[in-house]
């Protein structure tokens, strides 16, 4: 497998032919939102690698080898020697539709020898449980997925995906890995603390939590936040929700504030909420944030092969970099030490992660979690 990478900052002033030498079959853009308002973003791509399959999502900070850039593209071309892939595509209705967009795309992958599917969906108008449910009525619980839903800077207004010469706001891709030779790896971790009591949603719907033990979920939130709750909902990034057991033990799972219902005192998440399940307000050090992305590059290197050559793609949490400000950089120096200089890393921070908790376990949708995908032969 050969993997080269290039950061850009002006189309005009950048050249990827370095990145064509190898002749890559995929190529994986992470980019900010300006580069998808760009009409020669596409076909930039396109005269620099004609003969490749292109995906691009935008993000609210992109990962490289460097670190964590803003207002960047990340582009990285990968040239596989016996594994093999096939790129699915779906539009995206509305947020209803999120169930059958993930079927829709499962189902548009050959089944056989398919051995790990990576998805990159818009952000915004998505709800991800929905699109992991949709994925696994097709594919069955077997086929380990991994992706994230793209960003927009923490604007939650609109979000971008491309694939080879084609730009929307509706796009949702899924990346197929065919072939033994194959090494595909995944980790995950939070790092984020609980606090104040256990509040029970006594009435949700989907992503919608509508009544925390009884009470509008927004006044109950407010009280938390304190001075905070006059940055909504953008502060809400700061102040996650950990989704408990009906024993008030942590799940691993955390669903990020989306939105606010001024009128009606609802909170919209990242992912569904159950009704009648419990949730705690978290709330996080960056000490911790960085101790949890260094345990999510150990899950993976527990589970890639040994002496192959890979590439490390690090999906994580808009609301993680902005807990960590300036020190956001740390999180990702934590991954490269961990995986050694000799494993490349690109990503991105997303709307919403999705990945395994573990190696035996289901595809969930995460929030404020750093997860990563390992590609190797």
């Amino acid at each position: 497998m050969r993997i080269r990478q290039a950061v850009v900052h002006d189309l005009a002033d950048a050249s990827l032919d370095d990145l064509a030498e190898i002749q890559p079959q995929l190529v994986l853009g992470f980019a900010a939102t300006r580069f998808f308002a760009d009409a020669g973003f596409a076909p930039w791509l396109a005269r620099a690698f004609p003969d490749a399959r292109r995906l691009a999502v935008s993000t609210a900070g992109e990962i490289s080898g460097r670190g964590v850039s803003r207002d960047s593209a990340v582009i990285t071309a990968l040239r596989f020697e016996r594994a093999t892939f096939k790129v699915a595509y779906t539009g995206l209705m509305n947020m209803d539709d999120s169930r059958n967009a993930g079927a829709r795309l499962a189902a548009r992958l050959p089944a056989e020898g398919l051995r790990a599917v990576f998805l990159l969906s818009q952000g915004v108008a998505v709800n991800g449980s929905e699109l992991i449910a949709g994925v696994v009525s097709v594919l069955g619980k077997g086929i380990p997925l991994t992706g994230g839903l793209a960003g927009d800077n923490g604007a939650f207004a609109r979000t971008w995906a491309l694939l080879d010469d084609a730009v929307s706001d509706r796009l949702m891709l899924a990346v197929g890995f065919y072939g033994e030779a194959l090494d595909f790896a995944h980790g995950c971790f939070g790092g984020w603390q609980r606090f104040g009591p256990a509040r029970r949603a006594t009435r949700a719907a989907g992503n919608v939590l509508h009544e925390l033990d009884g009470e509008p979920a927004l006044d109950v939130y407010r009280r938390y936040l304190g001075d905070y709750a006059d940055g909504l909902p953008a502060s809400g990034l700061l102040f996650p929700l950990a989704l408990l057991s009906d024993e008030h033990e942590e799940t691993g799972l955390i669903r990020t504030l989306l939105g606010v219902g001024e009128v009606d005192g609802s909170l919209t998440l990242a992912g569904d909420v159950p009704e009648g399940g419990y949730l705690k307000l978290m709330h996080a050090s960056t000490e911790a944030l960085v101790d949890g992305a260094e345990a999510a590059a150990r899950a993976v290197l527990g589970m890639a092969r040994k002496g192959g050559r890979g590439l490390a793609i690090l999906v994580s949490c808009v609301g993680r970099g902005l807990a960590m400000g300036d020190r956001v950089d740390e999180e990702v120096e934590a991954v490269g030490d961990v995986l050694g200089a000799a494993c490349p890393l690109a990503g991105f921070y997303s709307n919403g992660e999705i990945s395994p908790f573990r190696e035996t376990t289901e595809c969930k949708l995460h929030n404020q979690t750093m997860t990563i995908t390992y590609l190797g032969e």
